[in-house]
């Protein structure tokens, strides 16, 4: 969907003196009513109009309260950039909660640059629209408004503009120099910005088409459409009625399901246990070099029941690698910072760079296991998180990184039996606490939510691999094994 906005005739001097004072005071107001509001506002800014684009994110930002915006360009991407995802560097400073974030460019116009620089060929341009497109429809579905300007400069405003800077030198640097490339090419330009605008644009987050030969009816326009867009969005948030409940998942045996299916009986001997840790320890270690040296990233997430073993294969993993090479990183409740931020930003921020590895002690299905059951989710964000981390994911291994998921299994009776260890156990009490015992009671509730979230994220690229773990020698062998099958066939 693309909107072209209907701008009227220029705007004088004296007009724009007029309406400046109070447009300011405005969109200040809203910025005070937003930061009690708790959504993000997110505002692209890009065009044909390169030189347009920085003069309006220069009044943007003298004409809002910097206090509640950030102002974000994106050039070629830096060494550490190109060592992460694409979609990594525009993770990193999207808008809390209250906040708003001007990214000037963004992913869609660093799409279309690719395109007509030749650096993606036609399939892999339409692959990564789709993804700007599920990418914001994440963004919307979570709350954030989404506001996109595409600032257009026709071929004779452009002249117009050319013969003002040879008529008055001073005026030159007006030209940003990528615009000589872009109406030269026009023909071309014109094609590949209308293909991206229109496989981008949706209902939710249309592209807004200003033209941009007149500086103050653009500044106005983009302005003026910001300040309605938050002043809606917010005269509907008060408007809601009373608030959603969180539904209650209720019991569930979870019998017919990828857990009922697995052999909890697999055990392994001491003996047999010391002599595969060192063989399988031994090539880990290897292969892990390999991807380093050939940068392979690696993405291991660890889910499970309480008592599961999660902790103890995360040591003998990392016994085997360099300490250089990998991070553990231990996922608690939200803090207040990650909680004004869509879920998965978290994680987005702890992905590793090419060659390294990332120990996901939890994880990003924390929204379809925890927080479903518990309520902290309501039904609608839990239900849509399986697309959310499917295309998650799929951006990842797209770039080449090595996703695992492992559920570490146990039966009730070895729960049970661990808790109960930790109990007698000085150096293990740490571990048990109410909040474990509470969640025992939920099993079934569990059970039931694990089977769907393996059922609907489990995929060839990123696979779910049920660990039996009622033997913590096997399970430990059995994932250690599955990471090394997995490094061998990715850092051939």
């Amino acid at each position: 969907m693309i909107d072209i906005l209907k701008l009227g005739p220029e705007i004088s001097k004296d007009e724009y003196r007029k309406r400046v004072p109070s447009l300011r005071v405005e969109l200040q107001h809203a910025q005070y009513q937003l930061r009690k509001g708790g959504f993000p506002v997110i505002v692209l800014l890009g065009g044909d109009d390169l030189s347009g684009v920085a003069e309006a994110a220069q009044v943007l930002n003298e004409w809002m309260d910097p206090r509640s915006m950030r102002i974000h360009a994106f050039g070629p991407l830096s060494e550490e950039e190109r060592r992460r995802p694409p979609f990594w560097r525009y993770w990193k400073v999207l808008p809390a909660d209250g906040t708003t974030g001007v990214l000037l460019g963004g992913w869609t116009v660093r799409a279309i640059a690719d395109r007509l620089a030749g650096d993606t060929g036609s399939k892999g341009f339409e692959s990564r629209l789709d993804k700007i497109r599920d990418l914001e429809s994440m963004l919307v579905a979570d709350g954030a408004l989404l506001l996109k300007f595409w600032l257009h400069l026709d071929p004779g405003a452009y002249k117009k503009r050319v013969k003002q800077a040879r008529e008055n030198p001073q005026r030159a640097w007006r030209i940003h120099p990528s615009q000589w490339f872009l109406q030269k090419n026009f023909d071309r330009s014109v094609k590949v910005v209308r293909k991206a605008l229109k496989t981008t644009g949706t209902p939710a987050a249309p592209w807004r088409v200003v033209d941009s030969a007149d500086a103050r009816r653009r500044n106005l326009a983009v302005a003026d459409t910001i300040l309605e867009a938050i002043a809606t969005r917010l005269k509907a948030e008060a408007q809601l009625s009373e608030p959603q409940l969180k539904r209650k998942v209720p019991s569930a045996r979870g019998e017919d399901g990828a857990l009922a299916s697995v052999d909890l009986a697999q055990t392994l001997t001491k003996e047999k246990y010391d002599r595969q840790l060192e063989r399988w320890q031994g090539k880990l270690h290897r292969l892990a070099d390999r991807a380093l040296r050939r940068g392979v990233s690696t993405v291991l997430a660890f889910e499970g029941w309480d008592a599961g073993g999660k902790g103890g294969v995360i040591r003998r993993l990392c016994a085997a690698l360099h300490p250089t090479n990998y991070r553990v990183i231990p996922v608690a409740a939200p803090s207040d910072e990650e909680r004004v931020h869509h879920y998965l930003w978290r994680f987005w921020q702890q992905l590793p760079p090419a060659g390294r590895m990332a120990i996901f002690d939890r994880s990003w299905y924390g929204r379809v296991l925890v927080e479903r059951i518990e309520g902290f989710a309501s039904e609608a964000e839990w239900s849509r998180a399986y697309d959310e981390i499917n295309a998650f994911e799929a951006m990842l291994t797209d770039h080449g990184v090595v996703v695992a998921k492992f559920w570490m299994h146990i039966d009730r009776q070895e729960q049970l039996r661990r808790f109960k260890d930790r109990e007698k156990t000085p150096f293990k009490q740490y571990k048990i606490t109410e909040e474990d015992w509470r969640n025992r009671e939920r099993w079934g509730d569990y059970e039931r939510a694990v089977n769907e979230m393996v059922a609907r994220t489990d995929t060839k690229r990123a696979p779910w691999v049920i660990v039996p773990a009622n033997d913590k020698r096997f399970a430990r062998i059995h994932v250690i094994k599955t990471v090394s099958r997995l490094l061998s066939r990715a850092s051939k």
